[in-house]
């Protein structure tokens, strides 16, 4: 267990991090052994620190320099066991302790760069599964390795539910996106539906949208699916955050289908009453 100063100082910063972004996260991530979740908050601040320079950023330059910074912060934690900064330093025993791996943090900041280049405008399927895989599902290989699951089964998880998520949001978030000059929704299905504009706030008008989302949402329903077996196959307290979560995503993306995208501008989210619910049931053991 690290307990020097430095690290309590550190975990203290990534714990006020992950607490601002009042994500469903840190409840998913409540029923791991200290040393674990503290990883986990490591991962998730992580994260939301590139993200933001991916999305925040005034200038392509600008975005540019920052996740190249983090390149060299992840390289020199891996290559040379050193940390300049709060997320590094509580990385630092996780990288001894779970066996993570530099690659997957570098995948990691390659999806932030897709974002951060230019906005994705109707991707092909093969770029959209590229930047699933870079964003959430090798955030999902960091993971599994936490939660003691790193053989081929549990990277399995992580590939299937990394993608699964990726797709719940993009089809839960296409009216923020789109504000951002943003359409995740894949060339050839907008084609096949003959949706024409490709301009983001105009394809969200077109009445044939809701086509293209059914199609997608059956890709990630068999995402979903395969992730379920996979998890069947790994031992169950090291899935017991992928199944908090994947009840979390579950219930949103069967919101999202009984919706049907009638009003794409209408974020659909859970009630906190059914949050609690999932995580409880997660914590106890049932129904997951």
């Amino acid at each position: 267990m690290t307990t020097s100063k430095s690290y309590k100082l550190a975990l203290k910063d990534v714990r006020k991090r992950v607490k601002a972004s009042r994500s469903s996260f840190i409840a998913g991530m409540a029923v791991l052994p200290k040393a674990r979740r503290e990883a986990m908050y490591g991962l998730y601040a992580f994260c939301r620190v590139v993200d933001d320079i991916a999305d925040d950023g005034e200038t392509l330059p600008i975005r540019q320099k920052g996740l190249q910074e983090w390149r060299e912060r992840i390289r020199t934690l891996f290559k040379e066991n050193q940390t300049s900064d709060s997320i590094t330093e509580v990385l630092k025993p996780a990288v001894r302790d779970f066996g993570l791996v530099e690659e997957d943090f570098q995948t990691i900041i390659d999806g932030m760069a897709m974002d951060a280049e230019a906005p994705i405008c109707a991707p092909s399927m093969k770029v959209l599964d590229l930047y699933c895989d870079r964003v959430a599902s090798a955030v999902g290989r960091v993971s599994v390795r936490i939660f003691g699951a790193s053989h081929a089964n549990g990277m399995n998880v992580a590939h299937h539910l990394g993608r699964a998520f990726q797709l719940t949001n993009i089809l839960r978030d296409l009216a923020e996106d789109a504000a951002r000059g943003r359409l995740y929704l894949p060339e050839e299905l907008l084609a096949k539906h003959n949706i024409a504009p490709r301009e983001p706030e105009k394809a969200l008008r077109d009445p044939n949208l809701k086509f293209v989302c059914r199609e997608l949402a059956a890709l990630a329903r068999e995402h979903f699916t395969l992730a379920d077996e996979a998890m069947r196959l790994c031992a169950r307290p090291a899935m017991r955050p992928p199944r908090i979560m994947r009840a979390y995503y579950g219930a949103i993306f069967e919101r999202l289908l009984k919706n049907d995208w009638a009003d794409p501008f209408k974020r659909v989210s859970l009630p906190r009453w059914k949050k609690i619910g999932l995580v409880l049931r997660g914590s106890v053991g049932k129904g997951l």
